[in-house]
């Protein structure tokens, strides 16, 4: 079977400055993939790459569409969803309304309903504050609603960068449950940027390792977990 995302020579800048010099790297369909590294490492250029928001070469072929000079709203319509650091989700707005705009480019309308329903069963704390103003929810709920709303793109690939950040591990637990089962149940292919990489590990297929925009390591999660130098410099053991 063809790898749903197929990264080749993938080169990204920020004005004069070289992020990624050329990485190469496929994702599985129906499986998650981690990318590891240090801070600096290219880790969140590399997603924002995919989604065309930087200055990008080379090729990154979904679903065999070449990705690299298309606009961002292109590639988001070809079903890939973001969740970006940070979760950026739209704090003025509601709970039901930062669902509603996840679904914009949708044209299945009589279905979107019902996919709200589906968040609201996933994530019940969400379905609580339905009508609550999204920036006053905790930063655990906000990660749930940024999740949510970009899977309201019934997307084929889910592009997650750091999901755990600033996040209490008993809300981290919960969340890489829900990914869990999200990528079990309806085969959502998921690309995790992730600064804990024992979490990564233990949630992926598949990992690589980039340090200073290039791949320096690729493998099952099994493989880089057993590796010496990536338990020395990642996982602390």
């Amino acid at each position: 079977m063809p790898n749903l995302l197929e990264v080749k020579g993938l080169k990204a800048t920020y004005g004069p400055t070289e992020v990624l010099h050329g990485i190469d790297f496929g994702l599985e369909p129906g499986r998650i993939t981690a990318i590891l590294g240090a801070n600096g490492a290219g880790k969140t250029t590399t997603l924002r790459a995919i989604c065309q928001m930087v200055r990008t070469a080379g090729s990154a072929l979904f679903e065999g569409q070449q990705l690299v000079g298309r606009a961002t709203e292109e590639v988001v319509r070809l079903g890939v969803a973001h969740v970006p650091d940070g979760r950026g989700t739209f704090t003025a707005l509601s709970v039901e309304e930062n669902l509603r705009l996840g679904a914009h480019v949708r044209r299945d309308k009589d279905r979107i309903a019902g996919d709200i329903d589906k968040m609201y069963s996933r994530f019940p704390r969400l379905g609580e504050r339905r009508h609550q103003q999204a920036g006053t929810l905790s930063g655990g709920e906000q990660q749930m609603l940024a999740i949510s709303r970009a899977l309201m793109l019934r997307p084929k690939l889910l592009l997650l960068d750091e999901p755990s950040f600033g996040l209490a591990p008993k809300i981290v637990a919960e969340i890489f449950r829900i990914l869990r089962s999200i990528n079990s149940e309806d085969q959502v292919s998921m690309l995790l940027v992730e600064q804990n990489a024992k979490l990564a590990l233990e949630l992926a297929d598949q990992a690589y390792l980039l340090e200073t925009g290039r791949v320096a390591m690729a493998g099952t999660s099994a493989q880089l977990m057993a590796d010496e130098s990536v338990r020395r410099a990642y996982l602390g053991v």
